[in-house]
């Protein structure tokens, strides 16, 4: 039998297993009193550790570059090569690594630094925010209403 994780079992083990170590560094990050300030930091911590764990796609705990683009190409934004490399210089404090790691994509998303994957990401947080206020029926218009 193929050891590999393909899926099944052993992909739901591997997401476990992966969240559990998201989780821990999710609570050194609350019990950092560097972010002690932050509001509602635990919420925002689990929101960015989904987003995190939907982007991981070589399941390492880690983004790498193909994540990166699969990440951007969903919101719309197809980047070139050379953009996501310099995104990913740009997350990881300009280290030339390969891969976005959760301390340092948390790091970006809580720092007072304005990263393009941040903003990206959180101009795409308010663009669901919207689209949920939207939804649903119109109110009924009455005579009143019409000009």
């Amino acid at each position: 039998m193929d050891n590999r994780a393909q899926g099944g079992k052993a992909y739901g083990l591997l997401k476990a297993h992966q969240e559990e170590k998201l989780n821990s560094i999710n609570e050194a990050f609350v019990s950092d009193p560097q972010y002690a300030e932050e509001e509602d930091l635990a919420s925002k911590l689990e929101l960015f550790k989904k987003k995190y764990m939907e982007f991981d796609l070589n399941d390492k705990g880690e983004i790498d570059i193909m994540g990166l683009k699969r990440m951007l190409e969903k919101l719309g934004l197809a980047k070139t090569h050379l953009e996501l490399k310099k995104m990913m210089s740009e997350v990881t404090g300009g280290t030339s690594k390969d891969t976005i790691g959760y301390n340092d994509f948390l790091k970006m998303m809580l720092g007072k630094r304005n990263a393009i994957l941040k903003l990206i990401l959180m101009f795409e947080g308010m663009g669901k925010e919207q689209e949920r206020k939207d939804a649903g029926p119109s109110h009924r218009k009455t005579l009143s209403d019409l000009p």
